[in-house]
């Protein structure tokens, strides 16, 4: 059983920067990868970044490359997300999430483990 517990959230203003955190208990952490995905009022959940058990490889979608970095620190069982020049079309509640077997880290339904959430606003 892996808990996953998102902070970082806040109403920021455009071109501003937040740090999502994504803190996990178990000892299984560090042999899952992680995804991070976001879910915009009246929008489907949609994938935003996932990292590699041992952090060596990252996978972004097209709407964050360039912006966002997942990064990940086994040792103190949390990921991250760091978020640069957002932007309104940013704002969502975000959510980390764990895969436990395989499949496309692109899907949800291939993430096993889902914290509950952190509001991010992006304000004009």
């Amino acid at each position: 059983q892996v808990q996953l517990v998102e902070s970082g959230g806040g109403l920021v203003q455009v071109g501003d920067s937040l740090r999502l955190s994504c803190a996990a208990s178990g000892s299984t952490f560090s042999r899952r990868t992680m995804g991070w995905f976001r879910q915009a009022p009246g929008k489907e959940r949609e994938f935003v970044a996932a990292i590699s058990s041992s952090g060596g490889t990252t996978y972004y979608a097209d709407s964050g490359k360039g912006r966002f970095t997942i990064s990940r620190d086994n040792a103190k069982n949390t990921a991250y997300l760091q978020m640069d020049s957002l932007k309104p079309e940013d704002t969502a509640v975000y959510y980390c999430a764990v895969r436990t077997f395989g499949g496309s880290l692109y899907v949800t339904d291939n993430y096993d483990y889902w914290g509950q959430g952190t509001q991010v606003t992006v304000s004009s």
